[in-house]
C-alpha cells in the first residue's frame, strides 16, 4: 500500500453523518469532503458552516470524485443506499487495489428484473439484496473494505457527547486504520470481523426504530418500549441469520447498542417517521418534508419480502410493512402484536448444558 500518512482522508457525502465524520477525521489531519451539490461546496468553503455545524479548518470541500480517489488512499463513503451503487459506478474508474473504503451507510441495494419494481415483486432472495460492502466489491477493484456502524446519532456526536462505534472488516488493517483515525477521548472505536453481520444489524434496527417511534406517538411508555426492543432484538437475529450474519453481531454495539439508542431518540429519522404515522400523518407527506432519507422505510419493504422468501417469522417487520404500505393503523398493528401467542422469551440461543 502507498504511504498515506501525509495524504488527506476522503469522505463522500456531506449529509449530517458524513459531515460529522469529516469533522472527527479532521482532528487528526486533512480531509477532502465530497458534496454532489456545488452550492454545498461553496457554502462550506466560504462560510465554514454546514447543516448547523462549524466545519473544521482541515476540511476542503469538493464535488470532484476523481480528486477524492487520486488524493486519498482511505475513503469513507456515507451516502444514502438508494444512491450508493450509482456513486460507486462513478467513483470506480479512479479506484485502485491500494484504496481502503470504510462505508457508513445503513441500507440495502436491490437488483430487480427488468420492468419490475420493489412494489411489484412478491419476494426477494439474498442474491437480489446486497449490503454496501457487497456493492463496493461488485463495482470496484477495492479489496480492503469495512463499515462503520453503531449508536452514532449525529446530533450527539456533533455535541461531542461520549459515544462509540464499530469498524467491521475481515481485514485487521482496516479495523486498525479506522481506530487510528476516529478514536478520541470522547469516541471509542471497537473492531468486529463479521462485516456482513454488522452491516445487517445496522440496517435491521431501523425497522424497530420506526416501531418505537410509533409507540411513542401513541403515548405509550417505557414498559411498551422495553417489550418492543427485546422482541425486536430477537427478530433482528432471526432475519440477520437468514441473510448471512452471525448472532454475535446483533448482540454487540452495532446491534443492541444501536437499537437502544435509535429506539430512544426523537432525533432519529426512522423514529420520527413512526411517531408521525401514529399521530395520523400520511407517509408520503412525512417523507416529503424530511431533509434526509429515513432508510428504514425502504428497508421495511425489502426485509418483508426477504422474510417471505426465507419463511422467517418477522411479526414486527410484517406489521410495520402493513402500516406503511397497506393502510393498517398503528393501533391495529399494536393490538395484533399484543394478541399473538408467543410463549418463549429467548429462543435463538443454544440451551445451556447441564453441569454434572
Amino acid at each position: 500500500m502507498k504511504n498515506s500518512s501525509d495524504k488527506p482522508i476522503g469522505v463522500i457525502g456531506a449529509g449530517n453523518f458524513g459531515s460529522i465524520i469529516a469533522n472527527m477525521l479532521a482532528q487528526q489531519g486533512s480531509v477532502l469532503l465530497y458534496a454532489r451539490n456545488e452550492e454545498v461546496v461553496r457554502t462550506i468553503t466560504e462560510n465554514r458552516v454546514h447543516l448547523g455545524q462549524q466545519m473544521h479548518p482541515n476540511i476542503v470541500a469538493t464535488n470532484n470524485l476523481s480528486q477524492i480517489a487520486s488524493h486519498c488512499d482511505i475513503i469513507f463513503p456515507i451516502v444514502p443506499s438508494s444512491n450508493f451503487r450509482a456513486m460507486m459506478k462513478e467513483l470506480s474508474p479512479y479506484l485502485h487495489p491500494y484504496h481502503i473504503l470504510i462505508h457508513g451507510t445503513k441500507g440495502f441495494d436491490v437488483s430487480l428484473p427488468k420492468g419490475k419494481t420493489i412494489q411489484s415483486v412478491r419476494t426477494l432472495s439474498r442474491k437480489q439484496v446486497k449490503t454496501m460492502s457487497e456493492v463496493i466489491r461488485e463495482e470496484s477493484v477495492v479489496v480492503r473494505i469495512g463499515c462503520l456502524a453503531g449508536p452514532n446519532l449525529a446530533k450527539e456526536l456533533a455535541q461531542h457527547q461520549p459515544a462509540a462505534t464499530v469498524i467491521a472488516s475481515p481485514f485487521n488493517e482496516v479495523i486498525q486504520t479506522g481506530k487510528r483515525l476516529l478514536r478520541n477521548d470522547r469516541f471509542q472505536v471497537y473492531g468486529n470481523h463479521d462485516l456482513i453481520g454488522v452491516e445487517l444489524a445496522g440496517v435491521l434496527k431501523n425497522i424497530i426504530a420506526i416501531a418505537s417511534g410509533a409507540l411513542s406517538g401513541l403515548g405509550y411508555g417505557e414498559n411498551a418500549k422495553g417489550l418492543l426492543i427485546s422482541r425486536g432484538a430477537v427478530e433482528m437475529v432471526y432475519l440477520g441469520k437468514a441473510l448471512g450474519g452471525n448472532t454475535s453481531a446483533f448482540l454487540g454495539l452495532a446491534g443492541i447498542g444501536d437499537l437502544v439508542a435509535t429506539c430512544n431518540s426523537s432525533t432519529s429519522r426512522n423514529f420520527t417517521v413512526g411517531n408521525r404515522l401514529a399521530k395520523g400523518e400520511i407517509l408520503a407527506s412525512i417523507l416529503e418534508d424530511m431533509e434526509e432519507v429515513a432508510e428504514g422505510v425502504n428497508t421495511v419493504q425489502i426485509v418483508k419480502k426477504c422474510a417471505d422468501f426465507y419463511k422467517v417469522r418477522a411479526l414486527i417487520t410484517e406489521n410495520i410493512y402493513k402500516v406503511l404500505f397497506e393502510n393498517m393503523t398503528v393501533q391495529e398493528a399494536l393490538d395484533y402484536l399484543m394478541r399473538y401467542p408467543l410463549n418463549i422469551d429467548i429462543d435463538f440461543l443454544e440451551p445451556a448444558k447441564t453441569i454434572r
